[in-house]
């Protein structure tokens, strides 16, 4: 059969933009901390929809629509402390990375028919939308400045039973098999009414069947079990906003005074403190280095801590191994500080047109190059410190040298009483069945958790109160598939489906051209 003009759009442009703002506001209900796993697919479909037969103006408009109705709902505890001008450009810049995205799947869904066959036609259309819209995830992910993969689709899968795909293929591979599972189903519905219904015909219902019974039925991958390691792990609940009021050492102190209970616990293997849980120099304060030797000497275990390290004129934000008498063996400096939270790029620019805010963030954490793994008495242990938990590659890498554990440290101070801790703690979950590793997730003031690899709570502390945990967390070896091949995963179907795109759009131009010299009959 030869190939269609470009579908008609199936809503005028005014309900496509209310729809497209509607699907964004229920894909935030998705995420924590209501976590209704299903609405990430009617929201998808329903963005869908409104891209079909759009232009490249009326495409902007309805991906800004989406874009802008889910980050204001999702991210809007970053209004928390300094109002409404960080949320508002994070969410507008968001959302415009997601409108050019929207362009390129309205761009699919015109040019597939012009340069295709009918034959085989929704498979190609629900692949390349669903790579597109990975592709975008990716940009999104990665920029500017570092990106903020924060909000995927896959990520909203944590409660769900497609969770365990990601041990095959990470986020990135899951947010693709969804969408592509949901644009076939639109695709499906958008196809001719035949009288007489042939096995052809339900190939692709067929296909489509068969894909969600194995996402909802395929196992996680296994890692190898390697014993238990003893993990104490304390949320001390202090004065560790950045704006909170207090005098130094007051965060250590109530670290101190939390992990007290835990004094003459028996065989310890390590003891965990979040970030930010030591504001003094341990190599200049005398006091502290007593604290933190007794600490470790009390429980019998070396600690793993954070503070801020100052060397020359550079900030990090620094992990660090303390052993009673020895002080500190091991360090880690995190990967990914926060764009305009722990550093302001292009500082002057920025400061020019918001001085106050900019004025606000006094010091700027360098990026660390350190391994993100400690040796803990032979046992090696992945780190993370917050805002590093949501890159997939420091997560991978860690697994790759070795790590049999997972110790992911936070400091939700700021952001108490949101759902930041909640969806951060759901991205720390899927970390845990993506790698097949336990997770230790400690906060300063809660949610803190252990995960076991499957994904299921071994032991939790609540929110705003100082505790402790002792759990046996077990250890386990082996590499996934996603951590293995999720770097190519994510690759191949983004730079593929914008290949893909671009191939069809050059089809369908020498499709047209033909057709006009060819005279008519």
């Amino acid at each position: 059969m030869p190939p269609d003009a470009a579908p008609r759009p199936l809503l005028p442009l005014w309900a496509a933009v209310a729809v497209s703002a509607g699907a964004g506001a229920l894909f935030d209900v998705s995420f924590p901390s209501v976590a209704w796993w299903p609405m990430a697919f009617v929201a998808v479909a329903l963005a869908l929809v409104t891209l079909v037969g759009r232009s490249i103006g009326g495409a902007l408009l309805t991906g800004l629509a989406f874009g802008l109705a889910f980050y204001l709902l999702n991210v809007d505890f970053t209004a928390e402390w300094v109002g409404p001008l960080p949320w508002l450009a994070l969410s507008v810049l968001e959302a415009a990375l997601v409108a050019g995205g929207a362009v390129l799947i309205s761009l699919a869904y015109r040019w597939v028919p012009r340069a295709v066959p009918r034959r085989g036609r929704i498979l190609l259309t629900s692949t390349l939308v669903a790579a597109l819209w990975t592709a975008r995830e990716a940009v999104t992910g990665s920029f500017p400045y570092g990106g903020f993969p924060w909000g995927r689709v896959g990520t909203s899968q944590v409660n769900g039973p497609f969770a365990e795909v990601v041990s095959w293929t990470g986020t990135a591979g899951l947010t693709f098999l969804m969408v592509a599972l949901v644009a076939a189903a639109v695709e499906l519905v958008r196809a001719p009414r035949r009288r007489v219904v042939s096995v052809r015909a339900l190939l692709p219902v067929g296909a489509i069947a068969v894909i969600a019974t194995a996402l909802v039925l395929v196992p996680a991958w296994t890692t190898t079990p390697a014993g238990t390691m003893r993990v104490a792990s304390v949320q001390g609940n202090g004065p560790a906003g950045y704006f909170d009021e207090r005098e130094a050492g007051e965060i250590l102190e109530s670290q101190y005074e939390a992990t007290e209970p835990l004094f003459g616990a028996d065989d310890v293997d390590v003891l965990l403190w979040p970030e930010g849980s030591v504001d003094l120099d341990p190599e200049e304060s005398r006091v502290a280095a007593a604290a933190l030797d007794r600490v470790a000497r009390q429980v019998g275990a070396p600690l793993v801590a954070n503070r801020i390290d100052r060397r020359g004129d550079e900030y990090f934000n620094m992990s660090f191994l303390w052993r009673d008498g020895d002080g500190i063996e091991q360090t880690y400096d995190k990967r990914n500080p926060v764009p305009f939270g722990e550093y302001v790029p292009d500082r002057d620019f920025y400061a020019s047109i918001a001085p106050d805010l900019i004025g606000m963030i006094g010091r700027d954490y360098t990026p660390g190059t350190t391994p993100p793994v400690f040796d803990i008495d032979g046992t090696l242990a992945g780190l993370a410190i917050c805002f590093d938990v949501i890159y997939d590659a420091l997560v991978w890498e860690g697994a790759r040298d070795g790590a049999e554990i997972y110790l992911f440290q936070t400091n939700n101070a700021d952001f108490r009483g949101t759902d930041e801790n909640l969806q951060q703690l759901a991205v720390a979950r899927l970390r845990a069945i993506e790698t097949g590793r336990s997770v230790v997730n400690l906060s300063t003031v809660g949610t803190s958790q252990v995960i076991a690899p499957d994904g299921s709570t071994l032991d939790g502390l609540p929110a705003d109160e100082p505790e402790h945990m002792l759990t046996d967390v077990p250890l386990r070896t082996g590499l996934t598939p996603a951590v293995v091949a999720g770097g190519w995963v994510n690759g191949l179907v983004s730079c593929g489906g914008i290949a893909v795109l671009v191939g069809l759009g050059v089809a369908a131009r020498l499709r047209a051209r033909a057709n006009t010299k060819t005279p008519a009959p």
